[in-house]
């Protein structure tokens, strides 16, 4: 079999770049054994602001405005609607944070993002003495129906391949790859996490951060947008709502954990006042960088080798710019940003 790119793993990032190659007419196969989680139990916020200080996001313009139209073709190439339109709604926990919100409304480039107001609270189950901000542009993508989606769409067209990919069995010469018995000019590994055991990419330094989220069920709550204060509240179907998330630098286990779960509880009933039923707890590795960039490009000693990973809490929003810049580069010769470039990262290689 002879394809133009092998792609290893069909989380957010896989996906994109499978659409920019499909966009531009040329063949691929996707290796992906469902051993990375980390896309499809996501949030899958796209949201340009940074909360907790009222800034921009990395790129924020760029990546959401590549987003949405993306996203939208999505939809319709898979027949299916995934697309929440949905404001972020920011409690206000003083005079001070209310301050901060006006001045970071008056900034160019945080403008059209926010509302510049102040959106008093009508919800008797929210506890929000400040008021809130509101923030525009922002929604959800229901990551794991847009997964299982896709993956059902290349199964059926013969483009996926279900197996563990066996890093030993890649042959790499100055034109091609041989994978098996598969041939293909270049190969991007989109592995998420699992990038800490691909020997040809272990070198970069992705750290990894743990998240867990519960699902909880309250038939009074009754929200009708997202609700950022400590967690994020997102309203999803018949009064439940994905409450997170935590972050955890250290444990590296897919595992779920007691204390976190508690540690989101405490954190929800500080922001509502009604009862609610926790119904679900997962946890999975965000594939986070060491300076909070994404890793993309090629390897330094085999340049049909490139890797696009390490989008962090921005996978819904960084994928399809990110996908569209490493396809151009390799493509079409276009130099990368040198933020995202892991050449940056090169003396980290030992030879």
């Amino acid at each position: 079999m002879k394809v133009d790119y092998i792609i290893v793993g069909c989380g957010l990032a896989g996906i994109a770049f499978c659409e920019e190659l499909r966009k531009r007419n040329k063949s691929f196969l996707v290796f992906d054994d469902g051993s990375q989680q980390s896309s499809k139990v996501a949030g899958g916020l796209y949201n340009p602001i940074v909360l907790k200080r009222f800034t921009a996001a990395w790129k924020a313009k760029e990546l959401i405005e590549t987003a949405l139209p993306y996203y939208k073709e999505l939809e319709a190439y898979l027949d299916i609607q995934f697309i929440h339109d949905t404001p972020i709604r920011r409690i206000f926990n003083s005079v001070e944070e209310q301050n901060n919100w006006f001045a970071a409304t008056d900034k160019p480039i945080l403008s059209e993002f926010l509302f510049p107001g102040i959106i008093k609270n009508k919800n008797e189950n929210v506890n929000s003495g400040f008021g809130m901000g509101m923030v525009l542009k922002t929604g959800r993508i229901d990551t794991n129906i847009l997964i299982e989606s896709y993956l059902g769409k290349l199964k059926n067209e013969g483009d996926l391949n279900s197996d563990t990919f066996i890093y030993e069995a890649l042959e790499i010469t100055e034109d091609s790859i041989q994978y098996l018995d598969v041939e293909a000019s270049h190969i991007i590994f989109s592995d998420g996490f699992g990038l800490k055991q691909n020997p040809y990419f272990n070198y970069l330094p992705l750290v990894g951060s743990k998240g867990e989220y519960i699902v909880v069920k309250s038939s009074k709550l009754k929200l009708e947008t997202i609700l950022k204060g400590s967690v994020f509240i997102i309203p999803l179907e018949d009064g439940k709502y994905l409450v997170g998330a935590t972050y955890d630098n250290q444990d590296k286990t897919k595992k779920p954990t007691t204390e976190k779960k508690q540690e989101l509880i405490a954190k929800l009933e500080k922001m509502i006042t009604c009862d609610f039923e926790v119904i679900d707890h997962f946890a999975a590795i965000r594939p986070t960088v060491k300076d909070r960039r994404p890793l993309v490009g090629s390897h330094p000693k085999y340049p049909n080798l490139s890797i696009l990973n390490g989008l962090g809490t921005r996978g819904v929003m960084a994928s399809p710019y990110l996908a569209k810049q490493l396809f151009n580069h390799l493509e079409d010769g276009e130099i990368l940003n040198p933020e995202i470039d892991i050449q940056r990262f090169k003396n980290l290689l030992i030879s």
